[in-house]
């Protein structure tokens, strides 16, 4: 069984126990939380897909930790115009454990 779901502005394909790092959420470590926003739940031969989202479809979630990931470097260069300019970001992120999903 798995299931389809949108957080962060980005579309995961999570099953029960998978751990995942999403877009920084506001909640406390160590709490559940509940995903409603489902576009599609698969189990077996059973397909059930929302329009956009279904109704009454939920992962339910538990949060491990939060973090930042590793660091990405912009560089900006033109050539021969003695200019570079050098940016650097650290994406925050929330690291979630799959516990449950129903439909």
């Amino acid at each position: 069984m798995y299931a389809v779901i949108i957080t962060g502005g980005k579309q995961y394909r999570v099953s029960k126990g998978d751990k995942l790092r999403v877009e920084k959420l506001d909640v406390e470590e160590g709490t559940s939380i509940d995903i409603d926003r489902v576009l599609m739940v698969v189990d077996g031969d059973d397909i059930k897909i929302g329009a956009p989202v279904l109704d009454g479809g939920k992962v339910t979630a538990d949060v491990k930790s939060h973090g930042r990931g590793a660091k990405v470097e912009i560089i900006k260069f033109r050539r021969r115009k003695h200019h570079m300019k050098r940016q650097g970001h650290r994406q925050a992120y929330t690291e979630l454990e799959i516990t449950g999903i129903s439909a």
